[in-house]
């Protein structure tokens, strides 16, 4: 056992295992407290607890008798004490009891450790080979057959960091004892140590209140509850290091070899008008667009200030409690179907943005309006610029053309149904140049992106829609688009578009894209060092537990799904997987529809119990019954 500040054993039996401890770290500067549950006449009966008992006295440690595991806050000898390490070695209920009973021993033990754990403290469960009910377990018994170790520990929010052979080899005055409540031994041969630690707390969802300028007008609106986590995160800013961002870095250092990328720094404001998302030819369907009603606006003329395109947010980058303050108009805060002359009537159509695609085109734009006019040696634009071939030396096979990429980066959103690779919110990167016709300059972005990104799994596919970027198991992760011939129809202006989230999840190995939005630090500090892609991200979560409920309910005929799919995402605060629609029944005399739905709860980044994943699902059912109007049935 390395060295710790303080330690706590409990259901020790003949003390062996807490006096080898003291015995291999007599110079660490431990403090150990071993507990058993029985009086001390009884304890002494097990062979050899007197001198074990007397070992660990010696080495400074203390000894405390019918401390009760599963009420730990309750010991008046342990008040106001706080251990970085609990211990429970090979627990069990006693005699010949059944996996449920140990079940139950486990969850109390867990609900009643924490109260004396330290903040980033660890418990130590060991148990014998199978029991725990893990893939570690070998053979792996059957989940209803096992203590389910990972789950009752996240009845008290704690994950399952770690789990490792327990070595009894390294404790040599070590002997088991109480088999079947027995002063008999028991086989340790492949036991498993399970380490456990405290679960980050869930993020509330709470609506977030925004001011921004947008084309000239100065808007005020909220955000959906959903997606507030999403908003403020600044992934890409210019001294993270989050894997978003590696991710990012990546990409553009290998354009680098052959384009230089002028990357707009600027903040982009959240919403964009229909009118510019319409005018733009490649952006997204409009059906999977966040439209949103505005709580306020101010003609232009009332803006102070002439740059339209500049963000006015009153919420800093992590929003307060203030910022999040809940609209009482439900109504307006929920997306939906875009209804041109109902929503255009009442003076105007906004969405959160989708895509960057619109704000790219204008920067294309206005950077080719700007070097047009510019003079031999004169800088274009204030972007900043990857190193790479320098400004205005064409790029090889290109014929002359610009040699120079522009970019644009930023969080995008999207109503889409809850599925394991269906996101709600991402990063997206935008890439454009203009180029000859001759260069079959789609081949050669193609060939740039498949050198960099075959290694980890993705290919080129083509469809109806166009080029994608394809990667197993989540599916698209880019595409590569050409706009219409430019300049006499010698050039053609060529764009990509990278799901920067999905290539993090490729790049370092990630289970699931939601651990990218873990404010749990345990994620962030495995990439502060700046690992290269390739390298295999460590969860800190193991074998999390999934959960299914069905939700049925009857409703009238405005129901819209992307609304129901919007509170799930809110209920579950993004622990739901999946949402899939498993029946549905017309009434034949009203004019109702039931829907059916089974969720699947599952979570890489908190502990969810069933309890916590029951709770959930009660909450969706409240909030569908008050915002959606609908008979849970």
């Amino acid at each position: 056992m390395p060295p710790s500040r303080s330690v706590l054993l409990v259901g020790e039996g003949n003390f062996s295992f807490s006096s080898s401890v003291c015995k291999l770290e007599p110079e660490s500067g431990s403090s150990v407290t071993a507990t058993c549950l029985q009086h001390q006449e009884e304890a002494l009966r097990h062979e050899g607890a007197a001198a074990n008992i007397q070992a660990i006295k010696d080495s400074g440690g203390t000894v405390l008798f019918e401390v009760d595991c599963t009420r730990l806050g309750e010991c008046a000898l342990l008040k106001g004490r706080v251990f970085d390490r609990v211990v429970f070695n090979f627990p069990h209920y006693g005699r010949k009891s059944g996996v449920k009973k140990n079940r139950e021993l486990l969850k109390n033990f867990f609900l009643s450790c924490v109260e004396v754990l330290a903040e980033d403290g660890e418990v130590h469960v060991s148990l014998c080979n199978g029991q725990g009910g893990t893939p570690a377990d070998r053979p792996k018994r059957e989940w209803h057959n096992s203590w389910q170790v990972s789950a009752m520990a996240a009845e008290a929010h704690l994950v399952l960091s770690a789990v490792r052979p327990f070595e009894s080899d390294s404790l040599p005055s070590y002997k088991t004892t109480g088999y079947r409540s027995q002063d008999k031994g028991f086989h340790v041969e492949k036991a498993l140590l399970h380490v456990f630690s405290r679960s980050a707390p869930y993020t509330p969802a709470q609506t977030v209140q925004m001011e921004e300028l947008v084309e000239g007008e100065k808007v005020h609106y909220n955000i959906p509850a959903e997606l507030s986590d999403y908003a403020f995160r600044r992934f890409l800013r210019s001294d993270s290091v989050h894997p978003v961002k590696l991710a990012q870095d990546f990409l553009l250092e290998g354009f680098a070899g052959r384009w230089p990328v002028s990357m707009k720094e600027e903040p982009l404001p959240f919403l964009t008008s229909a009118k510019r998302l319409r005018a733009c030819r490649h952006a997204v369907d409009e059906s999977q667009c966040y439209w949103i009603r505005l709580l306020q606006k101010e003609v232009a003329s009332q803006v102070q200030g002439n740059d339209a395109a500049r963000p006015s947010t009153k919420a800093p980058s992590t929003p307060t409690k203030a910022d999040k303050a809940r609209s009482k108009g439900a109504e307006g805060l929920q997306p939906r179907c875009c209804r041109d002359a109902d929503l255009e009537a009442e003076g105007g159509v906004y969405t959160l943005r989708p895509s960057l695609v619109p704000q790219l085109e204008e920067l294309r734009v206005s950077k080719e309006d700007i070097a047009d006019g510019a003079q031999p040696g004169e800088e274009v634009g204030t972007s900043s610029e990857v190193a790479g071939n320098e400004e205005g030396e064409a790029c090889e096979g290109c014929d002359g053309a610009s040699s120079l990429l522009f970019g644009v980066s930023g969080v995008v959103f999207r109503s889409v149904p809850v599925s394991l690779w269906a996101l709600p919110a991402f990063h997206e990167l935008l890439l454009t140049g203009v180029f000859p016709l001759e260069s079959e300059p789609i081949n050669l972005i193609l060939h740039e992106l498949e050198t960099l990104l075959s290694p980890y799994g993705v290919s080129i596919a083509t469809d109806e829609a166009g080029l994608h970027l394809m990667a197993q198991p989540m599916g698209s992760i880019g595409r590569v688009f050409a706009s219409d011939a430019a300049g006499g129809h010698r050039h053609v202006t060529v764009g990509a578009s990278l799901n920067l989230d999905l290539l993090a999840v490729l790049l370092f190995s990630l289970p699931d894209w939601r651990l990218l939005w873990s404010h749990d630090p345990r994620f962030s500090k495995q990439f502060s060092l700046r690992p290269p892609p390739g390298t295999s991200f460590q969860p800190f979560s193991l074998y999390p537990e999934s959960f299914s409920f069905d939700i049925s309910f009857w409703t009238g005929p405005a129901w819209e799904e992307r609304r129901f799919h919007a509170a799930v995402r809110e209920a579950g605060r993004g622990t739901v997987e999946h949402a899939k629609l498993i029946d549905t029944f017309s009434h034949p005399d009203l004019s109702q529809t039931s829907y059916c739905y089974r969720l699947v709860y599952h979570s890489h980044t908190h502990a969810l119990s069933h309890t916590q994943a029951l709770r959930f699902h009660k909450q969706l059912e409240v909030l569908l019954t008050a915002r959606l109007q609908v008979i849970i049935r």
